[in-house]
């Protein structure tokens, strides 16, 4: 049996890899401090991502490891997290109360781009996060009806809003301030001040990532975001079929171009299993998204199938998240809460919320 020193512990601890990130707990700095009193041992692990439905399994590895080194001593695994602010586009300021801010976007409408922006906001939320959904699409917001949401956001001063909520996550739309039915007969430019409105006139509370689902394409409000909205990370949606996956390629280049990082791609519609038989079809094509990421050297997050239980959740205003929290689908999207926040966890930090601004002034 070795001898549990401080040295040793940390070695052992240098073999473990997080998956979600890549890197072993020592390279990460995830090990936060290690305590050796006889034989009592006290590890205390700080994860830069909410990790509520992985912390068990990482403390089980953790002291499964350290018995292998020596089991007679006691140990104590100690596991939280700490989300920080990621760096942005250049040029472009974190905003109060947002950590993080990611872009859920799709090159083609149809793909599921907005029932996956809301469950990976509830995913976020039940891994312990405070999160937020900005709907951006003005002329066809769905969060509304997805987070079953009925009621006008409040103003306390008549200037800002307050966020809604449902099932603990903060939510904004246009759609909440007008009637279902309403058509948005706008322009280009009063949609993308009404995005920015939406955005900077709500009283966010202390959020640790904004979930935007963006609308279909690259026009106005796609370059609004991503020159004016400070962006830490953008995920891309498609199904795998061709035509899908040339306007997600577009919607990645966009990105790419104005200097946002996109975090991966999810693939919607991946296969199709008959509720009837159980047979098992690939109706839209078989790995279009896992060869999008090879190509433009990304990860693809998860992919979900044609589940008629997904879209019966979502327009019911109870997505899967929450309608089955353990279920395969919740499963699935919690997975890819996990690897989005801990790809953010990897991004250089920002610190300019950490300097005083500097006033000079004659006196």
């Amino acid at each position: 049996m070795a001898t549990l020193t401080k040295p040793v512990i940390e070695t052992a601890l240098s073999e473990l890899v997080d998956p979600y990130t890549g890197t072993d707990l020592v390279t990460s700095k995830g090990v936060r401090d290690i305590e050796v009193d006889g034989a009592r041992v006290t590890v205390r692990i700080r994860l830069g991502y909410p990790a509520a439905g992985y912390a068990e399994t990482l403390r089980r590895r953790v002291l499964d490891r350290l018995a292998q080194l020596d089991n007679t001593v006691t140990t104590n695994v100690e596991i939280d997290w700490e989300v920080v602010a990621h760096v942005v586009q250049p040029g472009v300021k974190i905003l109060k109360n947002i950590k993080n801010i990611v872009a859920v976007a799709s090159g083609k409408g149809g793909v599921g781009k907005s029932t996956t922006a809301v469950n990976l906001a509830l995913a976020l939320a039940r891994e312990g996060a405070k999160v937020g959904v900005l709907d951006a699409d003005i002329y066809g917001p769905s969060q509304p009806r997805m987070l079953g949401i009925e009621a006008r956001p409040e103003s306390k001063d008549g200037k800002r809003m307050e966020p809604l909520e449902a099932y603990g996550v903060q939510a904004m739309s246009i759609g909440f301030l007008i009637d279902e039915e309403t058509p948005m007969v706008w322009r280009g430019p009063m949609v993308t001040q009404a995005l920015e409105q939406l955005l900077r006139e709500t009283n966010w509370r202390d959020l640790d990532y904004l979930i935007v689902d963006m609308p279909p394409g690259t026009g106005d409000v796609q370059l609004t975001l991503s020159q004016k909205i400070p962006v830490s990370g953008a995920i891309i949606v498609t199904t795998p079929q061709d035509i899908a996956l040339l306007d997600a390629r577009k919607g990645l280049k966009m990105f790419e171009k104005v200097n946002v990082k996109v975090l991966g791609i999810v693939e919607n519609m991946s296969t199709h299993i008959c509720s009837q038989c159980g047979h098992e079809e690939h109706i839209f094509g078989a790995g279009g998204g896992a060869r999008m990421a090879q190509d433009y050297g990304v990860d693809l997050l998860g992919a979900l199938p044609l589940d008629l239980s997904i879209r019966e959740n979502a327009d019911s205003g109870k997505p899967s998240v929450v309608a089955d929290p353990d279920g395969v689908i919740a499963q699935v999207y919690g997975e890819i809460a996990r690897k989005v926040a801990a790809k953010l966890a990897l991004q250089a930090k920002d610190f300019s919320g950490k300097f005083p601004n500097i006033v000079i002034q004659n006196t």
